[in-house]
């Protein structure tokens, strides 16, 4: 494991972390999740926002933020939702296992009488609450000295001190490195500012070195391309998965779907029917696993997505259908109801899309 460069960082941590944090106090980004300079952080908006934030851009995480928020103030209002209303609620961010810890967790915490632990341990014994956001909440909620590492900090730290080392094999000396300059004082403050840093200046790609209050210790920069810190881990091939989707529709409009299994991707998550998802050719798809008879029909073309560890190719079918009672455990859904039943983004383009087809089709 590469060791820490002997640069003055080492020497300095605390008039480092003042030159981190005097940067913030006027380059502070404006979040919907952060008090105004100088108020106390809601630990509710706090632990709210790091889960929405998982795998998930600050700009995509806003919307749902503010919707979240809106419908339940606090924690113990969203305790008392039902799972499937914070499904919907989830509906197009992915990672849908967070939707679920997101409400055990709530009413976790709806036990405690509304109030979040404020240690690290304390809160990692919750759902859904992993190392980093427990030290997130610790830090930015109750000014404990936590050192969250973000994928934003790894990389501000990995060029802090030219690790040649990728972040997924360097965790260890990366958060040492965050502990060793976190101060006792203002931690979350600092952990923000490092956030900030790393999204806004020491970017992956064209880092703004030259407006980085870390600039003067950081031995990346004093390399003729500090972007190459930290090296990437090379991406393994996944090969591309393939499967149908089965929109039945009735007379009024009306087209039948299920809900996902509970745990598993994409889980609780509405769906259109179909089979399973596995490597092959999306031409060579057919409608041996429709989940009844019919006359289906191949519609045009064909999605495409990326899920985290592999693309998917999925071919759609339609049938229209004369029965009133939906079979097994489907159900009817309206299209109007398409936005707000717990539709995943991929199966929401799937129900869209192949409306829409099937809609030009009767009008042609």
């Amino acid at each position: 494991m590469p060791t820490l460069n002997k640069t003055p960082l080492q020497r300095k941590p605390r008039a480092i972390a003042g030159s981190v944090l005097s940067w913030w106090d006027i380059h502070r980004r404006s979040l919907p999740w952060r008090p105004s300079a100088g108020e106390v952080a809601d630990p509710y908006r706090v632990w709210l926002s790091e889960i929405l934030l998982q795998q998930t851009t600050a700009s995509g995480a806003a919307p749902y933020f503010k919707n979240f928020v809106a419908r339940w103030p606090d924690v113990e209002a969203l305790a008392a939702a039902p799972l499937e209303a914070i499904m919907q609620a989830f509906a197009g961010l992915g990672y849908y296992s967070r939707a679920r810890n997101l409400h055990a967790c709530a009413k976790a915490i709806a036990a405690r009488g509304g109030r979040f632990p404020c240690d690290e341990a304390s809160l990692r014994a919750l759902p859904g609450v992993g190392r980093y956001t427990a030290a997130a909440i610790a830090a930015i909620a109750f000014d404990a000295p936590a050192a969250p590492v973000d994928g934003n900090i790894a990389r501000v730290l990995s060029r802090l001190h030219a690790f040649e080392t990728p972040v997924a094999k360097n965790r260890r000396a990366i958060e040492a490195a965050a502990r060793a300059l976190t101060p006792t004082s203002r931690s979350g403050d600092f952990a923000q500012a490092m956030m900030d840093i790393g999204a806004t200046i020491c970017r992956p790609r064209n880092p703004v070195c030259m407006d980085c209050p870390l600039k003067a210790v950081c031995a990346a920069a004093r390399t003729p391309a500090p972007e190459n810190f930290p090296p990437r881990t090379p991406k393994k091939a996944n090969p591309i998965r393939v499967g149908a989707a089965f929109y039945a529709r009735r007379a009024d409009g009306a087209f039948l779907a299920r809900r996902r299994p509970p745990r598993g991707l994409l889980g609780a998550t509405m769906e259109l029917p179909g089979g399973a998802w596995a490597p092959g050719d999306v031409a060579a798809i057919g409608p041996v696993e429709a989940p009844f008879p019919a006359r289906w029909r191949r519609l045009p073309g064909f999605l495409e997505h990326v899920f985290t560890h592999f693309p998917l190719r999925l071919a759609l079918f339609a049938a229209e259908v004369e029965f009133v009672k939906p079979p097994g455990d489907m159900i009817w859904i309206s299209p109007r109801e398409i936005a707000t039943s717990g539709f995943s983004g991929l199966m929401r383009k799937a129900a869209e899309t192949a409306g829409r087809l099937v809609g030009s089709d009767r009008q042609g």
